[in-house]
């Protein structure tokens, strides 16, 4: 489950990317994920990331956090040919359907939850 600090749900179909095969892959070669999906990568220390939506044929929210897990950034990715980076050393990338952001009314400085079993 992802929630918001005040206790509303973001996502509550929420699969983990450890691996480092796992965070390469994301959601590269599925054709959708519902709208309470979020898949959250736990990087092995805090760094600058980019991403890019090669072979996503949908668009996404990416919120990217410090160690803190607190938004440093929001960006949308285009389908295919979005691409983003998270400006700042990032802990944790979580990627959510296109919306979710506006939906969850989520912004920079907001600390979000999650277990990272």
């Amino acid at each position: 489950m992802l929630l918001k600090s005040n206790g509303d749900i973001i996502a509550s179909d929420v699969e983990y990317a450890r691996s480092v095969f796992s965070q390469a892959k994301g959601l590269m070669f599925r054709s959708s994920v519902p709208d309470s999906y979020a898949m959250i990568f736990i990087l092995s220390s805090v760094k600058k990331v980019s991403l890019h939506m090669l072979f996503v044929p949908f668009p996404l929210d990416v919120l990217f956090l410090d160690g803190d897990k607190r938004i440093v950034k929001t960006t949308y990715l285009r389908p295919w040919i979005g691409t983003g980076d998270s400006g700042k050393k990032v802990k944790y990338i979580i990627e959510l359907p296109a919306g979710a952001v506006s939906r969850s009314d989520l912004s920079v400085g907001d600390r979000v939850m999650f277990n990272e079993h």
